[in-house]
């Protein structure tokens, strides 16, 4: 395990059941907003697989044309001052979050499903390793969202840039992506390490209507098949595939565009 993974571990770990046991943080008085102190390089380990509780993660080589949707929470005092996965301080009162896969400094835009709300955020934690959470958010995040009282909200998450060239070394430069409202939208249902399964997996969603790809990738120099269905061009009608597949039984389901 990496150092940065030895450092960051207890700090996910934590983050998982603060909601459990604190309710998510302090009430909102605590509130007292500073600026984002501005993002430095990642240092090579964030790039590279790591390992949570026995299941394994891939940071994405690009961000450009993400989309997800599902449970936001967040962390808060408890951690300010420590180190985050990426090696910053955690300030709680920064509009920062952490992510299993994202590269680090992407900037996301974050919305509240249940109330409209939107934040931007940039990355530079791992996490939320709790299942059907797919960002954990600072409290200043969490308070302009309004859901720091409530702890978990339904969030649709769309990456707007990336610093590019971090995991080559290089101090790297601001892309920023453009109307990701449209585009080729997919929608991913698996990956696998192996083409054959994927193959296998494919015909069992042509049984059900369904046209799909497998696009091959290799984050890291490893080798693996993505399973997408195509989903239309309007960001909207990818979200309505996404839901239709995560009833369907396919629970980490997630909108991508190409």
């Amino acid at each position: 395990m990496n150092a940065w993974h030895r450092r960051a571990l207890p700090l996910l770990f934590a983050g998982c059941v603060l909601f459990f046991i604190q309710g998510c943080g302090g009430p909102a008085r605590t509130y007292r907003p500073r600026p984002a102190s501005a993002p430095g390089p990642a240092p090579s380990g964030t790039y590279k697989p790591y390992v949570i509780n026995g299941v394994t993660y891939y940071p994405l080589p690009s961000s450009n044309g993400f989309q997800q949707s599902g449970f936001a929470s967040w962390y808060g005092k408890k951690f300010h001052g420590r180190h985050t996965a990426n090696g910053e301080t955690y300030d709680m009162h920064a509009t920062t979050a952490a992510h299993k896969t994202l590269p680090m400094n992407t900037m996301v835009l974050v919305k509240n499903l249940e109330n409209g709300r939107e934040a931007v955020v940039r990355i530079n934690d791992r996490g939320p390793f709790v299942r059907g959470r797919i960002i954990d958010l600072s409290y200043r995040a969490a308070h302009d969202l309004g859901m720091a009282d409530i702890g978990v909200a339904r969030v649709r998450i769309a990456a707007m840039g990336e610093v590019a060239g971090l995991n080559r070394g290089s101090p790297g430069q601001f892309v920023k992506f453009y109307d990701f409202t449209r585009g080729n939208f997919y929608v991913q249902v698996a990956s696998f390490a192996q083409s054959d399964n994927a193959r296998r997996f494919i015909r069992t969603l042509r049984q059900k209507g369904l046209s799909a790809d497998i696009i091959r990738v290799a984050p890291n120099g490893r080798i693996f098949f993505r399973v997408q269905v195509s989903a239309g061009t309007r960001l909207q009608e990818a979200e309505q595939l996404e839901a239709r597949l995560r009833q369907s039984g396919f629970p980490d389901a997630f909108v991508v565009a190409r």
